[in-house]
């Protein structure tokens, strides 16, 4: 099969020739039609946590269907068609899992990362790790689901929002433009916030209910003039704006990170006391949740936006989303 690698932390990606791996008890393989590629890649490319074992597979947003199973295995079927996200399996035994937070298990397997991920035609993995995918999404638009759509949907459906609440969506990316889908069909007032005019057409027309140019650094006032939010989903990757916009909270309103800024944020305790106000981060989810995501998404006609490439043009497809010039999700098409 042809396989993308990274041989080294910092190396160039290799289009390689490997052997079909055979799946072990307990996982099953994967016959590859699409993955995504993440900005969470260039963890394994640069090699920014320590003891990734090269050379590596990457890719964390894996669709396509069952080739094999592995001995023991008596959910999954051949031909199913699935999905695996940056959960990628757990130990089952540890106390997160004991209690159901299977995404927060002590071994921390990450697909892609502990083990090879989908930048290649077959792959291997566990099957607590997959999800299946309803047949009325495609693998192009699924792809992108198990990481920007899980770590969006996810973090709403979990932020203590009602219907009918205001909740705003920072940043109009990757995450955010899925974001302002997901908040508009879960019965949300939504308003979308980000820099210039030119995206309140977009913006709109993905659902939101209102846009606020931050242009001026001002949109915490704005959303104070709206009554307030009950939370604010942050999905774009600057300290400076994410902080500025705790000022737009409502009582009780919730700053909810979901895009990983590299700088510290700064947020007046003062204003959390005063309105009981948090800030909270978000951690995707695990293979259930991915589910549910997927099939939240076929329901409510929910897409990415993408751009696809043939796995020969990784170098390019990469490189495009790192330098923000994708709109709005890269997929690696490879059947």
């Amino acid at each position: 099969m042809k396989a993308v690698q990274v041989s080294k932390a910092g190396g160039p990606f290799e289009i390689v020739e490997r052997p079909i791996p055979e799946p072990g008890p307990g996982q099953v393989l994967i016959k590859v039609e699409a993955c995504g590629i993440c900005h969470s890649d260039s963890i394994v490319k640069e090699g920014l946590f320590p003891g990734i074992p090269y050379p590596r597979v990457p890719g964390h947003e894996v669709a396509g269907k069952i080739e094999k199973l592995g001995p023991s295995n008596h959910r999954w079927k051949v031909g199913q068609r699935v999905g695996v996200g940056w959960f990628g399996g757990c130990c089952h035994h540890c106390v997160p899992c004991r209690e159901g937070e299977f995404h927060f298990c002590v071994t921390n397997q990450m697909t892609g990362i502990t083990y090879d991920g989908g930048y290649q035609e077959y792959m291997v993995a566990p099957e607590e790790a997959v999800a299946p995918i309803p047949d009325t999404l495609n693998s192009v638009e699924a792809a992108p689901l198990l990481c920007a759509g899980i770590t969006t949907f996810n973090a709403l459906r979990h932020s203590g929002a009602k219907a009918g609440d205001l909740v705003a969506i920072q940043g109009i990316g990757g995450l955010g433009h899925l974001g302002i889908q997901f908040a508009r069909h879960s019965g949300y007032r939504v308003v979308a916030i980000s820099r210039g005019t030119d995206k309140e057409p977009l913006a709109k027309k993905l659902g939101a209910h209102h846009y606020i140019d931050d242009s001026n650094g001002k949109a915490a006032e704005e959303l104070q003039k709206l009554g307030g939010a009950k939370v604010i989903l942050a999905t774009a990757t600057s300290a400076k704006a994410i902080s500025a916009l705790a000022g737009g909270l409502g009582r009780r309103g919730k700053l909810l990170i979901v895009g990983a800024p590299a700088d510290p944020l700064s947020v007046s305790a003062v204003g959390l006391l005063m309105k009981s106000q948090s800030v909270a981060g978000w951690n995707s989810g695990h293979s259930k949740d991915s589910e549910d995501t997927l099939n939240f998404s076929a329901l409510s006609g929910i897409a990415p936006m993408v751009e696809s490439y043939p796995l020969d043009q990784v170098e390019k497809a990469y490189q495009q989303m790192m330098s923000n010039k994708a709109r709005f999700r890269v997929v690696l098409k490879i059947v």
